[in-house]
């Protein structure tokens, strides 16, 4: 399974050999569901909380004695039926959300989501970005330039310049040209997961041989 290779001003660069360990794996809906749900529950902090009747303050008195005054009886204004008392059954932020998974699991959601993008014809591989100094009028126009030279023009159209840039280290001139770009996020190799790229509807690899051979390693 060869695929074509484009460079920063949109002209073929060459082909590379996909490994069938990332880009042969079949679509499993269910798994990735489970791992997407799963991601995004770890990730959920649980800051929404409220006070029970043992955190608010006052409350230390009876209001008023039990019997003899015609009212209903009550024990202390902390209750959560009056006003400035305790919240009853309300959020607390020491509530867990989060949900292991297991590490195959991760990897053959992984695979089986980069698989199903490929067989969109939603990756694309470039050569390389090479920028002296981070500029987004730059990155423009070497994206506008990858888009048309690999067919896929919607890329570049603002409304839809949904795109996912692998990097396989660091490259700080890359990752600040495209930083104002509202629909584009760049992250490395190692770290990529389902979430991102279901997030975005392209997927940019860049330096081909050496991304993929982090995801090999990544999915093996």
């Amino acid at each position: 399974m060869e695929t074509k290779v484009y460079n920063q001003a949109g002209k073929e660069a060459g082909k590379v050999k996909l490994p069938e360990s990332i880009f042969g794996a079949k679509w499993n809906a269910d798994l990735v569901h489970e791992v997407v749900l799963a991601m995004q529950a770890n990730e959920r902090g649980g800051n929404a909380h409220t006070k029970d009747r043992s955190e608010v303050s006052g409350g230390g008195k009876k209001p008023w004695k039990q019997k003899g005054t015609g009212r209903a009886r009550h024990g202390s204004r902390r209750s959560p039926i009056w006003v400035g008392g305790g919240v009853a059954h309300g959020p607390r932020n020491e509530k867990d959300y989060s949900k292991k998974l297991n590490k195959k699991v991760k990897a053959k959601a992984l695979a089986s989501t980069l698989s199903q993008k490929l067989r969109d014809e939603e990756v694309v591989l470039v050569d390389s970005f090479k920028f002296e100094a981070p500029k987004t009028k730059d990155a423009k126009t070497a994206l506008k330039a990858i888009a048309k030279g690999s067919a896929h023009e919607d890329m570049a159209i603002k409304s839809k310049n949904a795109g996912l840039i692998i990097l396989p280290d660091r490259d700080e001139n890359t990752e600040k040209s495209f930083r104002n770009f509202g629909n584009f996020e760049v992250v490395m190799a190692k770290d990529v997961n389902p979430v991102q790229l279901l997030t975005y509807k392209y997927t940019l690899l860049v330096d081909p041989k050496s991304t993929l051979g982090v995801l090999e390693n990544r999915v093996a």
